[in-house]
C-alpha cells in the first residue's frame, strides 16, 4: 500500500454556497418536470430530516432519484449542461477555489452524498479530478431509480472512500476533510485535520468541544479560518 496525503471536501454547503441536489429539484421545477407544491413539501421534509440527523437516506435517494428515470439522457445531459451554468456557478464563493489551491499538492477528492449525475460536471468545474457521490444505478443506458452500492452518506462515506483507497493500492497519509455538516462526524472524526465549514449547530458545538478549526466559505464575505474555544 503506498501512503497518499487527501484533502477531502464535502461540497453542499462547503465548497458551494447551496444544496446542489435542492437546486437541481428546483431547477427542474421551471422546467416543468416536477410538480412545484409537491416538489416543495418533499424536499421540506427531508431537509428536516437531515438537520435533526434521522434522514432515510435511502428513501431520500428515491425521490432524489427518481426524475433521472423519466427522461432520455441526452435531455438530461442538457438539462444539466444548463442546471451548472444557471444555478451552481453563480454559487462557488472565490474562497472555495482558493481553499482547493491551498491543496494543490495534496490528492484532492470532492466527497457528497449527492448523487454523481448532479455533482460530476460540479467537480469539473471546480478542478477536482476525485469524485465519491452516491452512485445512481443505470441499466441498458438508463437510470433505475436506485443506488448502485453503498449511498455516500454519514459512514458511508468512510466506506466508500476506503474502498476508493484499496481499489487503487492506496492507504491515507496525512488527512484533511472540510464539512459543514454533523452528518458527516464519522469522517471528520477518522481524518488527521477536522475542519468545520459553515457549520450546522451540532457540528459547531463539537467544533468548539474538540478545538477543530472553524471556516466560513460565503460569496458574501471572505472565508476566515480560527480555532475555536
Amino acid at each position: 500500500m503506498t501512503p497518499v496525503d487527501l484533502a477531502l471536501f464535502d461540497l453542499d454547503h462547503t465548497l458551494l454556497d447551496g444544496d446542489s441536489d435542492s437546486l437541481w429539484g428546483r431547477y427542474l421545477v421551471r422546467q416543468g418536470v416536477l410538480d412545484h407544491d409537491e416538489y416543495r413539501h418533499a424536499n421540506a421534509h427531508y431537509h428536516a430530516q437531515y438537520l435533526s440527523g434521522e434522514l432515510d437516506i435511502h428513501e431520500f435517494l428515491a425521490f432524489g432519484l427518481g426524475p433521472l428515470t423519466q427522461h432520455p439522457l441526452e435531455t438530461l445531459l442538457a438539462w444539466r449542461a444548463q442546471f451548472v451554468q444557471d444555478c451552481i456557478l453563480p454559487r462557488i464563493p472565490a474562497a472555495s477555489r482558493e481553499l482547493l489551491a491551498r491543496h494543490a499538492g495534496h490528492t484532492r477528492i470532492i466527497i457528497t452524498a449527492t448523487n454523481s449525475f448532479v455533482t460530476a460536471p460540479i467537480a469539473a468545474e471546480f478542478g477536482v479530478e476525485q469524485l465519491i457521490a452516491t452512485e445512481p444505478e443505470v441499466v441498458d443506458g438508463r437510470y433505475t431509480g436506485r443506488v448502485a452500492g453503498t449511498p455516500c452518506f454519514r459512514e458511508g462515506k468512510v466506506t466508500k472512500l476506503q474502498t476508493w483507497l484499496e481499489e487503487r493500492g492506496l492507504m491515507a497519509g496525512e488527512t484533511w476533510f472540510y464539512s459543514d455538516s454533523h452528518n458527516d462526524l464519522p469522517l471528520l472524526e477518522r481524518v488527521t485535520h477536522p475542519t468545520a465549514v459553515n457549520p450546522d449547530e451540532t457540528l459547531a458545538r463539537v467544533a468548539r468541544e474538540r478545538h477543530w478549526p472553524v471556516m466560513r466559505l460565503k460569496l458574501e464575505a471572505p472565508a476566515a479560518l480560527s480555532k475555536t474555544g
